[in-house]
């Protein structure tokens, strides 16, 4: 463990984005990266691939949907580290490439609750768990992965795919991170939302713009904020403008 260290958790780490933002923050002097996914064999992979990348991490297996995992994994990193500092809401699932997810009306209900159980209540979980820890220094930084597809303002005239199951999952969250950083107003646990953009990850496929790398700038960036910053707000891809710009709810 790197001495004086912000302690930092990403869920869902062991491939994509995730992976990408903790190699980033792993990189960072100051930051000790705790790696964790739902699949131990994948995870412990992803951990080892980032030690061969000189990047000091430590790992823990952590399902987001299940509360003993959420409790167990709690319980090791206040017994390991005391403390957690910054917590990346990464872990996420989007089912919009399924032929019934071109439409409001074939959506299935089924998979619209599974989306939000994952991207949500998920969220709410993981962040009930942890930011008691936080509390206990007054110090936290939580960023949550959403997309600009869940931007009320930007919806009507994007030219995204409809995507209704994952759409609702997002606002779901975009919802949550307000709620979370109005009831921890006036403390130094800061809250945010941000928009990684289409990456060539699973998730986006080979044909997404740019990298996983590039997707993770704005993570790193809110996760390590100063004192007194942002809070509550809603942030596109830094890569757009080469500079940290909010979006509009």
């Amino acid at each position: 463990m790197k001495e004086q260290s912000r302690i930092a958790v990403v869920t869902g780490s062991n491939r994509g984005l995730g992976y990408a933002i903790a190699k980033k923050l792993g990189q960072r002097q100051e930051v000790q990266v705790v790696l964790t996914s739902r699949d131990e064999a994948s995870g412990r992979a992803a951990h080892e691939k980032l030690a061969q990348e000189g990047v000091s991490a430590d790992y823990h297996s952590l399902d987001v949907n299940s509360d003993q995992s959420v409790e167990t994994f709690t319980q090791w990193l206040s017994q390991t580290y005391g403390k957690v500092d910054i917590l990346i809401n990464n872990a996420g699932v989007n089912p919009t490439g399924q032929i019934e997810e071109s439409s409001v009306l074939t959506v299935k209900l089924e998979t619209m609750l599974s989306t939000f159980t994952t991207n949500v209540l998920a969220v709410a979980r993981i962040s009930q768990a942890l930011i008691p820890l936080m509390k206990e220094q007054n110090y936290g930084r939580i960023v949550n992965v959403s997309t600009e597809m869940a931007s009320l303002t930007i919806t009507p005239n994007d030219y995204y795919p409809l995507a209704p199951s994952y759409r609702l999952s997002k606002l779901g969250l975009n919802g949550l991170t307000v709620l979370l950083a109005k009831e921890l107003q006036g403390t130094n646990i800061l809250v945010n939302a941000y928009s990684p953009g289409w990456m060539q990850t699973d998730m986006g496929g080979e044909n997404a713009p740019f990298t996983a790398e590039e997707g993770a700038e704005t993570a790193v960036y809110l996760a390590t904020l100063p004192d007194g910053e942002a809070q509550g707000k809603f942030f596109a891809e830094m890569r757009k403008s080469g500079d940290a710009i909010t979006l509009n709810w």
